[in-house]
């Protein structure tokens, strides 16, 4: 995985799932929670931005183990 994701990464990424998937954020390994992701995006500058739609709740162990944030 490329330190800076381009649309083109995150859609070959996504491309197998299925689109009914709900899908959130993991924000902060200091401080584990998952958030929902917004659904406008903003291209401004070259870049795309997502913004998050608010704090869900605690990222589950499991995913922070899988993201090696323990």
């Amino acid at each position: 995985m490329p330190q800076y994701l381009t649309v083109g990464h995150l859609l070959r990424q996504l491309q197998d799932l299925d689109p009914a998937l709900p899908i959130r954020l993991a924000v902060n390994p200091d401080f584990p929670f998952t958030h929902y992701v917004g659904t406008g995006v903003v291209v401004q500058d070259g870049k795309a931005f997502i913004p998050d739609d608010g704090q869900e709740d605690y990222l589950p162990t499991s995913v922070r183990d899988a993201l090696t944030w323990s």
